[in-house]
């Protein structure tokens, strides 16, 4: 039987690695400008960092995690793992488990992660996905979440990417979330029976979650629902005010969008996307905002933090469709072709002396003759093709030809990658 890959699963091609390249590339470039380090954490963690972290009322918890039972050894009992859906919980993991805390706050980080989400696979969404992430704990000031957002908001720019919108909002805090939880349970309650099972599950614990659900007859339910933006406290609308401030004095322009809910229970405050109509209905690129107490309730103190995540996939997408610059796939920057057995061995010492001076070079280990070793060159897309014969022996100079103009010029064996 032909085995295919799993479904909501996709591979890398050769041909397309170039371009995962250029963003990863710039990606790390952009975190090192603006301060983030990087920090790497393992592909699945214990689940219970998810079901504290994420919230058990989320979608990604109630039915998109991939967990299994690690058995474990004779000395240890079994314990429920999960491959990581998003990055922010493993992080905060990192940050308590390695008291990154006890030093000089801010801490800045950044990753670049595969994750993995059992959802309905679509455009740009996948069951195993990419991620660029950025995260900083350690301080309450608005000043943060406006360079988290311009962070983002340059990245794109860098990418090639104009149309797009930036939407702020504010999910409020402890003190005024209750109070706008009473406000659409009131709202909801004469509509309960009609609300699909998830949403009822959601009803008492986090009626929140219901304006994010996916069923159409449910986003129908809802509409004129109260909006948090109206029920924040005074600190959450200064927060706010302080974010709109720091984002005209950047000169980010932003759509204030009170139905931005995000779908982690972690959130507090500042929430953002960015949100394109380029690659379908499901808009979002990157996605974010505060956290001022998921720290806390994963074992850690009592330390704020603010962040986002951009889905790789999701960007590429946006690039082709915006028909962004990726650069040019690597190719050789010359391609050695012999004759005759003497040239042979002549040419592989040259490959590898070329090589270890840094240059792109390749030979053909099929071992064609030179008619199919020039068509191979023309394949790869070789910069420059060198032919060695017994003349290019005697003489020590090798004829350069550029594949592109069919210029030819004579170089010494010792000036070659010099003049490559």
């Amino acid at each position: 039987m032909a085995f295919k890959a799993i479904k909501g699963t996709k591979d890398m091609l050769p041909q397309d690695a170039y371009k995962w390249h250029y963003i990863e590339e710039e990606w790390r470039k952009i975190c090192r400008e603006y301060g983030f380090k990087e920090i790497r954490t393992p592909i699945f963690e214990a689940t219970e960092l998810f079901n504290r972290g994420i919230g058990d009322t989320t979608d990604v918890v109630q039915k998109e995690m991939y967990t299994f039972d690690d058995k474990g050894g004779k000395d240890r009992e079994g314990k429920s793992l999960t491959l990581k859906p998003e990055g922010t919980s493993p992080t905060v993991r990192a940050f308590i488990e390695h008291n990154l805390y006890a030093e000089m706050q801010p801490t800045k980080l950044y990753y670049d992660i595969p994750c993995f989400r059992r959802e309905q696979p679509q455009a740009g969404r996948l069951r195993e996905f990419h991620q660029f992430g950025i995260e900083n704990f350690g301080t309450h000031s608005m000043l943060a979440d406006a360079e988290i957002i311009a962070l983002g908001h340059d990245f794109l720019k860098r990418m090639g990417i104009e149309d797009i919108e930036l939407h702020i909002s504010s999910v409020g805090c402890r003190e005024c979330r209750p109070v706008y939880k009473k406000a659409l349970q009131d709202f909801l309650r004469p509509k309960y029976d009609c609300l699909c099972d998830t949403c009822k599950s959601r009803f008492d614990k986090n009626p929140m979650r219901i304006l994010d659900c996916k069923s159409t007859e449910d986003q129908e339910l809802v509409k004129g629902a109260p909006m948090m933006l109206d029920y924040l406290c005074d600190d959450c609308r200064k927060a706010f005010d302080d974010l709109t401030s720091q984002l005209d004095t950047i000169g980010i322009k932003y759509v204030i969008d009170p139905s931005i809910v995000r779908g982690l229970d972690y959130y507090t405050k500042t929430a953002f996307e960015f949100i394109t109509t380029k690659i379908g209905s499901q808009g979002t690129v990157c996605g974010g905002g505060r956290y001022d107490h998921l720290i806390e309730e994963v074992g850690g103190p009592d330390m704020p933090g603010v962040g986002f995540g951009l889905g790789k996939e999701r960007l590429l997408l946006l690039m082709d469709a915006c028909g962004s610059d990726f650069g040019e796939d690597t190719a050789p920057q010359v391609f050695l072709a012999w004759i005759g057995d003497a040239a042979k061995s002549y040419a592989i010492k040259l490959l590898y002396e070329l090589r270890k001076q840094g240059i792109r070079a390749e030979i053909d280990t099929r071992e064609r003759n030179l008619k199919g070793q020039m068509k191979y060159a023309n394949k790869v897309k070789a910069a420059f093709t060198a032919v060695i014969g017994d003349d290019e022996i005697q003489s020590g100079e090798i004829t350069l030809k550029n594949m592109e103009t069919g210029e030819q010029i004579r170089v010494k064996r010792e000036d070659l990658a010099n003049a490559l």
